[in-house]
């Protein structure tokens, strides 16, 4: 009786899907990321993975034990918080700075606003953030897979005849910095399998898009905000990257980086993004032209993060733009 008047978080959408279903899809979803991150960089990237995954765990469970609240472990937010942070890490990064983006997301970002439900941001991207303005320099050295004196223009052709023993870890620069700096920059090839320099979970365009597919399968998300967010951020790149309609450089712009991740599994997040499907567009087309912003005019080559935290704060005006009228509460005054 006593639990017949709670009120869990908003939004109030009436679903036969629980919290900890959506959960499980999403980190099922991660699972192909997960694993050729950890074949492409190694044990350093599985060690990071854990650490921020156990990290988030133990933060909620001590956080929650310390507060006298139920603690659920079967919702797994937790554990996607985990590995959406571990993804956005650099595979040569200490292990002591995922944990402590790990404490930052699930204690400061989340528990204090409230717990699930109720962050008003991102908490895997506010910890990202968070660690790259107190590890600037940590946060961007990256593990490549560099192979020598093999004469070949593509990693993915390389691997396809020499089999990936060839390759050597090397700390080098994403293809966006590359980009950025007027250097030359992998092939779209390797972009989409995934071979070169990044984040653990952001390099393989093709392993995110085999996660996003089964999300929609699932129907856990919609194609309104990914679509919105890509196709405005490359119409941004077009009109005012100086490239012109420069297809290569599009594609590279959207593969490079973490607009895959970015566009699918944190913009999409149920609780920081708006639920009218008008809203979603607006929003998709907020990220992409901030995102855009970012890297072209910024000093970054990656802008994903901030712009989809940015918009996260723009939720409630959005959602009160877009919110459908109620019948006889829009157009003229009405009658006293």
């Amino acid at each position: 009786m006593k639990d017949m008047y709670n009120v869990s978080a908003s939004p109030h959408v009436r679903s036969g899907v629980t919290t900890a279903q959506i959960m499980r899809d999403v980190a099922i979803a991660l699972m192909p990321a997960c694993l050729f991150g950890i074949y492409q960089f190694g044990f350093s990237a599985f060690l990071v993975l854990l650490v921020s995954v156990t990290s988030c765990v133990v933060s909620e469970f001590l956080y929650e034990r310390l507060m006298k609240h139920p603690y659920r472990p079967y919702e797994c937010s937790a554990l996607v918080t985990g590995l959406l942070i571990g993804m956005n890490m650099p595979a040569t990064i200490p292990v002591w700075i995922p944990m402590v983006g790990g404490v930052f997301a699930i204690i400061v970002v989340k528990q204090l606003y409230g717990g699930l439900g109720q962050n008003f941001m991102n908490p895997a991207l506010a910890a990202r953030c968070f660690l790259s303005i107190c590890f600037t320099s940590r946060m961007t050295t990256f593990a490549v897979d560099a192979f020598t004196n093999s004469g070949t223009s593509s990693r993915t052709l390389y691997l396809f005849n020499y089999g990936y023993a060839g390759l050597d870890g090397v700390s080098g620069a994403t293809p966006l910095a590359a980009m950025k700096a007027s250097e030359a920059a992998p092939s779209l090839l390797d972009m989409f399998f995934g071979f070169h320099g990044g984040v653990i979970g952001e390099t393989s365009a093709m392993m995110l898009l085999i996660g996003a597919c089964y999300l929609l399968y699932r129907r856990i998300i919609s194609l309104r905000i990914p679509l919105t967010y890509i196709a405005t951020f490359a119409v941004f790149i077009i009109l005012f990257s100086g490239k012109g309609f420069d297809v290569e450089y599009v594609l590279a712009q959207i593969l490079g980086g973490g607009l895959i991740l970015g566009a699918f599994f944190m913009a999409t997040d149920y609780v920081t993004c708006p639920i009218t499907k008008y809203g979603q567009i607006l929003f998709g087309v907020c990220l992409g032209a901030l995102t855009g912003l970012f890297r072209v005019f910024g000093g970054s080559a990656e802008g994903v993060s901030y712009a989809i935290i940015f918009c996260n704060l723009l939720v409630p005006l959005i959602e009160k733009i877009t919110m459908p009228r109620g019948f006889g509460m829009g157009g003229k005054k009405l009658a006293k």
